[in-house]
């Protein structure tokens, strides 16, 4: 018997997959639980417009980062710190700050968990950190590290 899952099941599929299951399997214990629902016509209608519309929602999250990775790789970002004399600053520059001058500068929010700097920062002066806007689409951002 073909079914859609509601829910990830463990040896079987992930949320929305149609899988074939035993009749006794999906009677006894996939529909009771409601993990599963029968893959008749319109089960697999409504399945098949929730999987367009998630595919043209993030098309247009792809765009969005796409508007925003041309508008950022165009910036460079000041970030202001505390630095010694030989041009070293206090600790290092941080993912969170470099989110939180994207947000006070250009508007965007971005995780800063998606911010990697592949070197810490530790000196005055410029350097590139790439930002993960979307799955395919990162930017290159410029940052200028001045003392304050």
């Amino acid at each position: 018997m073909k079914v859609i899952l509601q829910t990830d099941v463990k040896g079987m599929g992930k949320r929305g997959d149609v899988v074939n299951a035993s009749d006794g399997h999906a009677r006894n214990y996939l529909f009771p639980k409601k993990l599963a629902i029968p893959a008749d016509k319109q089960n697999m209608n409504v399945l098949n417009a929730k999987k367009a519309s998630e595919a043209h929602r993030k098309e247009l999250e792809k765009a969005e980062a796409i508007k925003i990775k041309e508008r950022l790789e165009k910036e460079t970002l000041t970030i202001k710190t505390k630095a010694g004399e030989n041009g070293r600053i206090f600790g290092s520059v941080t993912s969170k700050e470099v989110a939180d001058g994207i947000l006070a500068s250009f508007g965007y929010s971005i995780d800063k968990k998606k911010i990697i700097i592949k070197e810490q920062i530790k000196a005055l002066g410029g350097t590139v950190v790439e930002l993960k806007l979307f799955e395919g689409v990162t930017a290159k951002l410029r940052l200028l590290i001045v003392g304050e």
